[in-house]
């Protein structure tokens, strides 16, 4: 399989700078949350990135300073220090569109998603409910499916984001 080369494509490019290591580690021991990021046509988006916003576990939203830890010499960032937790991740698809978060389960029952990608020229906002029977207010009944993300086991769920299309997500406009 071939890849397009960067002349091949529409930028932005998100993948340069902005993931960190252990972006999607938010807090680890609690539960699993991975998906894919489909196109209009069923693709999946090799060049994605997702910022996630949640409560910890009591409901709390909080407003902690980041936990990013640094190289004191280069000032590169090494990742989390696996302590703080301050509700915020980011992650990149790879080249499948596969994303992967490791975090707390939320006391207020989402996840609150942020989407950006290549021909986007807004990112979206969405967000990914955790127990089946989530009702989002303001949603149409049918499509309230596409904000529940699937517990394919204990603690391990699935949450694929259709950009476009028959199976689109739904996706909140906050501004």
């Amino acid at each position: 399989m071939t890849h397009p080369t960067p002349s091949q494509t529409v930028g932005p490019f998100y993948g340069y700078a902005l993931p960190f290591p252990a972006g999607g580690d938010i807090a680890l021991g609690g539960i699993a949350v991975h998906g894919y990021v489909y196109d209009g046509a069923g693709d999946p988006v090799p060049d994605a990135l997702l910022e996630f916003w949640q409560a910890d576990e009591t409901g709390e939203v909080r407003a902690a300073a980041g936990s990013l830890r640094r190289d004191p010499t280069t000032g590169a960032v090494l990742g989390r220090n696996g302590v703080v937790f301050t509700g915020f991740g980011r992650v990149g698809t790879d080249l499948d569109g596969h994303w992967t978060l490791r975090t707390v389960a939320p006391g207020n029952g989402y996840i609150s998603v942020c989407v950006f990608a290549r021909g986007l020229l807004h990112h979206l906002y969405t967000r990914i409910y955790l127990a089946p029977d989530a009702s989002p207010e303001g949603v149409p009944s049918e499509r309230r499916h596409t904000l529940v993300a699937g517990e394919e086991r204990d603690g391990v769920y699935r949450f694929d984001i259709h950009l476009q299309g028959e199976k689109e997500t739904v996706f909140f406009d906050f501004g």
